[in-house]
């Protein structure tokens, strides 16, 4: 096989992943525009290397945090049907003790999750707008 032919497939991979993830989006009652919304919010996370996400008291890299909100967004199911109710339900607060997500950065800052997070969609949601 060709350069070429892997190409192909590689595309044809991306578009069959794409179909069956706005599939599944609508299967669980969530809008396209609100899965993009869900998943740019965890690729803010994922992409925090340097951070520490504080769960409970303990730390863990974003690469756990993406985990245990995926986790709980998989449990959440039909509750979560926007970014925002991604937040509340799975990247705010435990749902063991109530105690809330904190994001400790490398020069020291704790921020809450949730506020982050939603500070975060606005400015997704205003570069999607565009100019005025």
């Amino acid at each position: 096989m060709g350069s070429g032919s892997s190409s192909v497939q590689t595309s044809q991979l991306v578009a069959a992943a794409l179909i069956t993830l706005a599939a599944v989006a609508r299967a669980a009652g969530t809008a396209p525009t609100e899965n993009a919304r869900i998943e740019y919010l965890l690729g803010v996370v994922a992409s925090l290397h340097d951070a520490r996400f504080i769960r409970n008291g303990s730390a863990y890299d974003s690469a756990a945090a993406v985990d245990h909100m995926r986790t709980k967004l998989r449990i959440a199911g039909s509750h979560v049907k926007t970014a925002e109710d991604f937040i509340r339900y799975c990247a705010s607060e435990s749902s063991v003790s109530g105690k809330p997500y904190e994001i400790r950065f490398a020069d020291g800052r704790v921020v809450y999750s949730a506020d982050f997070l939603r500070q975060k969609l606005r400015e997704f949601d205003k570069q999607r707008e565009g100019p005025d």
